[in-house]
């Protein structure tokens, strides 16, 4: 039985699943592709995905939402509910074959996603936090597939945490609503702040923030609060958005604290699982046996979450074998080769160049799932200078105050970090403990670091290998390949308009890399 399945919307993503054997066929996301980030499904997904399949699927699966106009009007079987009947069975004919047509809820997306996708066996029960734009509740799923609903904790923690940043951002001006960018500019702020009990303006905020049912939220509604158009790098709200974020943490460790007693594994899904700080603080409370963070957490992995929860009713398991590198391949077109020095790839002089300060795009095979570059869209750096650090935040036209995340030797993790224990998929906060890595420490000395084994990735641990024979340290800058505002590059002669343009000194594609005879600065704009 072979499904397919599409998420509608913003981060439009189009999922198959082989349910004969229980595999992730491909996950392709729209923006990828360098198409803008948060694309719904293009005509281009669409016959890309047709093309991967060699007849009509058995199921075609529908990731339910809603319409704008008339307000509330679903997609498919609609947004909120995890219920039985919050899904859709009917009989569609597609080329003339007659399929199986599913649809359940979004929040069900969210939910059989992370249950699928994690390591648990099949019969472990399992509790699950789906905390995104919308919702922000509790979950228990027993040993026979059965959903119970411990509760709602608050109403759209996402957008709440996103709204903060419009709060005292000049330059946004919508009268209404967030842009999704916004969150994670938030989450590199808060490492700014100081921790502490909020005063009385920074308590005001947050009294009429959290228990807030207003959506979206108004900007101009809080005209009169201090922080309107106060500026992102301000002191004051710096401290703000660390105290308001450590309240929404709070508010659902209070919640898990008194309920949820069983001691379970816990399931984190929904743009919040993004969020590295919290996804550790969930770790050190000690009230689950462990966590699980799926890669693709936010709306990226609806169309995974929908072909499982499809695989589910049709066959009665919900359990996947999946990797994440099931994206989009790469697309090697035409390159002009002027201006370029072209060798055969060789692990150590990639690291030679990358010890000597250069920055070089790396690609390798099929796209990642999900919004983090993990060693096959990267662009990678020496790990050891501040001046790194800023200039990749200048090469990605980002603002200062981002971080840059290191990607590490999975059994060097100790060495360089706190938390030791493995992080594939860039989604743990780590404290750094070795004072070389400039580059990757944050303001408050944390990090995010990705670990690679050999099984993992074995050409990107091969060149951490040798970088580390070279420098001492197995560690790298990695930050993702893309244009400013764009999902990831996926083709040769984007990565060459890409590196001209900003100034890489040098790109790695599969077996071949190349350098910039003369790089163009990251200020300047390229040779006509």
């Amino acid at each position: 039985m072979k499904i397919i399945s599409l998420k509608p919307d913003h981060d439009g993503t189009i999922a198959a699943v082989d349910a004969s054997t229980a595999e992730l066929l491909f996950s392709y996301e729209s923006e990828k592709d360098s198409f803008p980030r948060y694309t719904a499904i293009t005509p281009t997904s669409v016959v890309d995905t047709m093309g991967r399949l060699e007849s009509i699927p058995d199921v075609i699966a529908i990731s339910g939402w809603f319409k704008v106009v008339p307000d509330e009007t679903p997609i498919g079987a609609g947004y909120c509910g995890i219920a039985e009947n919050s899904e859709i069975v009917m009989e569609k004919t597609i080329f003339g074959k007659k399929v199986n047509f599913y649809s359940s809820t979004h929040e069900r997306s969210h939910l059989w996603a992370a249950y699928g996708m994690s390591p648990y066996p099949a019969g472990i029960p399992c509790y699950a936090l789906i905390w995104e734009g919308w919702c922000g509740d509790f979950y228990e799923i027993d040993e026979h597939l059965q959903v119970l609903h411990w509760g709602r904790v608050m109403l759209n923690p996402g957008g709440k945490y996103a709204f903060l940043y419009a709060l005292a951002d000049p330059e946004f001006s919508s009268p209404k609503g967030v842009r999704m960018s916004d969150a994670g500019k938030l989450m590199a702020l808060c490492g700014y702040g100081q921790a502490g009990s909020p005063d009385h303006d920074e308590q005001t905020l947050i009294d009429f923030l959290l228990p807030s049912e207003l959506y979206p939220l108004s900007k101009e509604d809080l005209r009169q609060s201090p922080y309107y158009n106060i500026g992102v790098t301000h002191p004051k709200f710096m401290n703000l958005a660390k105290r308001v974020s450590d309240a929404i943490f709070e508010s659902f460790y209070a919640f898990a604290k008194e309920k949820l007693r069983k001691g379970y594994p816990l399931l984190i899904s929904g743009g919040c699982g993004l969020n590295c700080e919290w996804n550790r603080r969930w770790l050190e409370t000690n009230l689950f046996s462990d966590i699980f963070v799926p890669p693709c957490a936010n709306d990226t992995g609806s169309a995974i979450g929908t072909a499982i929860d499809a695989m589910r009713h049709f066959t009665g398991s919900a359990k996947i074998k999946w990797n994440v590198y099931s994206g989009q391949p790469f697309v090697v077109d035409e390159l002009d080769r002027r201006g370029l020095e072209i060798y055969p790839l060789d692990y150590d002089h990639v690291a030679s160049a990358l010890l000597a300060d250069k920055v070089i795009g790396w690609v390798q095979g099929n796209c990642e799932i999900g919004p983090r570059a993990l060693g096959n869209r990267s662009i990678l750096a020496a790990p050891f200078s501040k001046a790194t650090h800023e200039r990749l935040n200048r090469l990605k036209k980002r603002e200062g105050f981002r971080p840059i995340a290191p990607v590490c030797l999975e059994q060097d993790i100790a060495l360089h970090f706190d938390l030791a224990r493995p992080s594939p998929y860039m989604l743990l906060f780590q404290n750094v403990l070795d004072t070389r890595l400039q580059a990757v420490t944050h303001v408050d000395g944390t990090a995010r670091a990705q670990t690679i084994s050999a099984d993992q990735n074995p050409r990107l641990f091969q060149l951490l290998t040798s970088f580390k024979a070279k420098s001492g340290v197995g560690v790298l800058c990695n930050t993702s390949l893309n244009f400013n505002g764009t999902g990831f590059i996926n083709r040769a002669s984007d990565v060459l308009k890409y590196a001209r343009a900003t100034g890489l000194d040098g790109f790695v594609i599969d077996d071949t890399f190349y350098i910039l005879e003369e790089a163009v600065s990251g200020e300047q704009q390229p040779a006509a």
